[in-house]
């Protein structure tokens, strides 16, 4: 099973199926991504039937200790983009098989 897909796989991928040219193609994926980031950027969440929900996550102020001077520092309250699958995606995901390599990064 292939670990880790990169855009450029993903337009081959579509370019591939569409008989669209890669040139092409690469405007349109990068557009989706500038869409969801500005989205994703004003607080707004982006919901893809089928696929899942980006969304914001709110995270709590914490104390985190800095290693090296090995003294405390306030992280504050902060938001981390973070992505939801549809159900649909969920189950498909949930029957995949586990192998050893699947494990590794």
């Amino acid at each position: 099973m292939e670990t880790k897909w990169t855009k450029a796989d993903i337009v081959n991928e579509i370019a591939q199926k569409t008989k669209m040219r890669n040139d092409d193609v690469q405007l349109i994926v990068e557009e989706f991504m500038k869409i969801i980031n500005r989205a994703l950027t004003k607080g707004q969440n982006v919901y893809l039937r089928g696929f899942g929900t980006f969304y914001l996550k709110k995270r709590a102020q914490k104390i985190a200790r800095n290693v090296k001077a090995n003294t405390p520092v306030v992280v504050p309250e902060h938001y981390i983009p973070a992505y939801k699958p549809s159900k649909l995606v969920a189950e498909k995901v949930k029957k995949l098989k586990v192998t050893s390599s699947s494990s590794k990064k």
